[in-house]
């Protein structure tokens, strides 16, 4: 079957989309790049949150796809909002790379290593909230763009520690690139819903065709995440944490943060439950957060967000 792949022209999603690419291509398709410019790509100078969030890497490609110029889209799942246009589909997900976040930064091996009022870069309310209410001491800064632009600005002195996606830094092999690059324990910083997996974006009729490339574990765990953040109502750029693991024996654990940008009030839960019942488990955790006020926390998240 011929293919083609709507993407985005940053090295991380022509990574993305040549790996997918490939996985096909193994299945006997034959499939081509068709390269596009969504907005999150030409607004470089202005926090996401302020641009809208929900969408911001995804809509033109998913335009393409409903114009039938393109079969399909890999997103960073993370980047991908839950509630997709009518006409397409979350087709596949992706087996999961490492799900931590990465401090990365020339003088220091870790967070506790920060000087004072150290000056860390990340645009991600998400992480922001933990940051600061592990150390209240830090500066944090914005950092948009890409992964090489990035760390060039780390290089050049802007800020003691930058703060991305392992799965992201890995997947261009760049972890070597900077002195220190340490993982952050998942307990102090909980990743974003469906962190570094690759979510496959596509119309209906193409479901079967990737099939293949689904992996079970990634799906299930990824699922429960995007239904928390559904419940709640939060879109990519609020401040929630959540992750999902799906054990050896068929336990899930499932953990979830919400919060203010400041770091000054956190909501913290966790469920647990069984693969053979994982559907609606997202849903009851963020229910029992909303009985403790997460709905309103996020409210006032949402209007603190980078006003301070």
């Amino acid at each position: 079957m011929r293919l083609v792949i709507a993407t985005r022209g940053s090295k991380l999603a022509l990574w993305q989309s040549h790996f997918i690419k490939g996985k096909l291509e193994a299945l006997g398709h034959t499939v081509e790049l068709k390269i596009f410019k969504t907005k999150g790509d030409k607004i470089l100078d202005t926090p996401l949150a302020l641009i809208g969030g929900k969408g911001l890497f995804t809509k033109e490609l998913e335009e393409a796809m409903l114009r039938g110029e393109a079969d399909l889209a890999v997103h960073s799942l993370k980047d991908l909002p839950t509630q997709l246009p009518e006409g397409l589909v979350l087709g596949a997900v992706t087996e999961r790379e490492v799900t931590n976040d990465l401090l990365l930064s020339e003088n220091y091996g870790s967070l506790e290593d920060l000087p004072p009022n150290g000056v860390v870069g990340t645009t991600s309310l998400r992480r922001r909230m933990q940051l600061l209410h592990y150390r209240p001491d830090l500066q944090i800064r914005n950092l948009r763009g890409n992964v090489d632009t990035r760390i060039r600005k780390l290089k050049e002195g802007e800020f003691d520690a930058i703060i991305l996606a392992y799965a992201g830094v890995k997947r261009l092999g760049m972890e070597g690139s900077v002195k220190y690059a340490e993982k952050i324990d998942e307990n102090l910083l909980i990743p974003a819903m469906g962190q570094g997996a690759l979510g496959i974006e596509c119309r209906p009729e193409i479901v079967e065709v990737i099939s293949p490339l689904n992996d079970r574990k990634s799906a299930i765990e990824t699922g429960i995440e995007r239904e928390f953040v559904d419940a709640l109502g939060g879109g990519c750029q609020v401040p929630i944490g959540v992750r999902a693991t799906l054990l050896e024996g068929g336990d899930i654990v499932v953990k979830a943060v919400i919060g203010l940008p400041n770091g000054r009030e956190l909501l913290k839960d966790k469920i647990f439950g069984r693969v053979e019942n994982f559907q609606g488990l997202g849903r009851e955790l963020a229910e029992s957060m909303i009985e403790q006020g997460a709905r309103e926390l996020l409210q006032r998240a949402e209007a603190m967000a980078f006003k301070e």
